[in-house]
């Protein structure tokens, strides 16, 4: 159980920046549209020869055999482990680009609720690209539904950047667009958070708003830790959800 006095830390830090979320938003819809980046619904051509399964960026390192275990809970006291694996796998996408696979894990009670395959590559700049993803859920053990699979160049699906080359205060993009299944987009915050999970403290931490258009009332931020990745998520609006890190292997 947590410390009071870490509760009223985070409730602050959170306090905060809900106040700079709400003066953001009195000027506008959120999206940078000057940085180069994509946004909303835009197409983007990309040159395959220009992307790298190799995939380096500080505050997103997916290289093969790395592992992330999460504990996730909400305020009814549900309780899941989300097992992150970057896999030495790839696939072609159907825009051209060699992708990494990495496998995504969540189970509850040893049953598995959602297994997913997500398609990341890096571009010459170092800007992280999310193609897709093959997604299965699951009921008493059983695949129940893939709703939500999308692939970059399938059906009008275009791809997102999941993580920023160059990372700044107010830097606005997509992370993934196919009409009305997959509209996920994310704006920088800051670059110097703190964040206390399981697996230890860190500063320098990198801290994300994450907006679901397609879900007007869901916000959450998330918290990237250089040479780890994510470490924290917290549901502030659209549910209570918190997604911490226990545990970290890198290769």
């Amino acid at each position: 159980m947590q410390s009071t006095a870490k509760l009223r830390t985070i409730a602050l830090a959170l306090a905060g920046v809900l106040a700079s979320f709400a003066i953001a938003s009195c000027g506008g819809d959120g999206e940078d549209e000057g940085s180069g980046l994509p946004q909303g619904s835009e197409s983007v051509d990309l040159d395959p020869a220009e992307f790298t399964t190799r995939i380096d960026n500080p505050f997103l390192p997916l290289r093969p055999g790395s592992r992330w275990i999460y504990r996730e809970s909400d305020s009814e006291g549900a309780v899941q482990r989300v097992v992150v694996t970057v896999t030495d796998r790839t696939k072609r996408i159907a825009n051209g680009i060699e992708a990494r696979v990495v496998r995504d894990v969540v189970s509850e009670g040893g049953e598995p609720v959602e297994v997913t395959d997500d398609w990341f590559a890096q571009d010459l700049d170092g800007n992280v690209w999310y193609l897709g993803e093959a997604t299965t859920e699951y009921d008493d053990g059983r695949p129940k539904t893939t709703a939500g699979s999308f692939e970059a160049g399938v059906d009008g699906a275009q791809a997102g950047i999941i993580m920023p080359a160059e990372p700044e205060a107010g830097l606005a993009y997509r992370q993934e667009y196919y009409a009305g299944e997959a509209e996920d987009r994310a704006e920088v915050v800051s670059l110097d958070e703190q964040a206390e999970v399981p697996f230890g403290h860190f500063t320098d931490v990198l801290m994300t708003k994450d907006l679901v258009p397609l879900e007007p009332k869901v916000l959450e931020f998330k918290f990237y830790a250089r040479g780890v990745g994510p470490v924290l998520a917290i549901s502030v609006s659209g549910g209570s959800g918190r997604e911490e890190l226990v545990s970290f292997r890198s290769r």
